[in-house]
């Protein structure tokens, strides 16, 4: 079985993968992608310009969270510098969870702390925590990324963690580097020599390799609304 597969028989349902008092029914999805002619009015690379679009898209709907954008091309990173001198980086490989900061972020399945580190470049993740999960025969990875800074505070490698536990909050756009708030999630099957971080961004050339490296979030989490 695939890691794909395997992801899909693990749950019955939706996994909220944010504080579970905020009911599926507060959801919406939201599209950041760089055909939404919607976002022409907004400078989406600036945290609060992109916060006042996102408020836009929650107020619509009535919710609490917007989510989204696997393998969705963005033009939220175009004045990086982190991604001027390694090509096109616009193809966005995890699922993003754009919520207030200090929401409360939820194991959505059980598994240990691989590695955890602070990316304080502008542009990167911020905060960030890898666990490494065995179902089966199958050994694999989840990346959070954009916590405050407490969530790795007092953790170590080795932590375990049960599904449902609190992992940690989000941070602010000062901590999650330029950012508006929000949890970037992402599968990894091969983690390769990465500690506390992974690539979260593809380039057209490179995208076979992490589409298949990294698997569409939602097969685990199965938020189809």
């Amino acid at each position: 079985m695939n890691l794909e597969k395997l992801l899909k028989t693990q749950s019955t349902g939706a996994i909220q993968i944010l504080d579970s008092k905020i009911p599926l029914s507060a959801y919406c999805k939201i599209n950041l992608s760089a055909t939404n002619v919607a976002l022409k009015a907004f400078d989406i690379t600036e945290p609060d310009s992109c916060q006042k679009y996102i408020d836009t898209v929650l107020n619509r709907s009535k919710a609490e969270v917007a989510f989204g954008g696997y393998l969705e091309k963005r033009a939220l990173y175009v004045k990086s510098e982190r991604f001027q001198d390694i090509g096109q980086l616009d193809i966005h490989l995890g699922m993003d969870f754009w919520c207030e900061a200090g929401t409360k972020v939820i194991v959505p399945l059980e598994g240990k702390v691989h590695s955890f580190k602070n990316n304080d470049d502008i542009g990167n993740y911020g905060p960030t925590i890898l666990l490494e999960h065995q179902v089966e025969d199958i050994t694999f990875y989840t990346l959070y990324g954009h916590l405050s800074i407490e969530s790795i505070h007092g953790i170590k490698v080795g932590t375990y963690f049960n599904r449902g536990e609190v992992l940690g909050t989000l941070g602010t756009p000062d901590i999650n580097v330029n950012y508006a708030p929000h949890l970037h999630f992402q599968i990894i099957e091969d983690v390769e020599e990465y500690h506390g971080d992974y690539p979260g961004v593809s380039s057209l050339d490179t995208l076979d390799f992490y589409r298949k490296n990294c698997p569409d979030p939602n097969s685990l989490l199965q938020m189809d609304f």
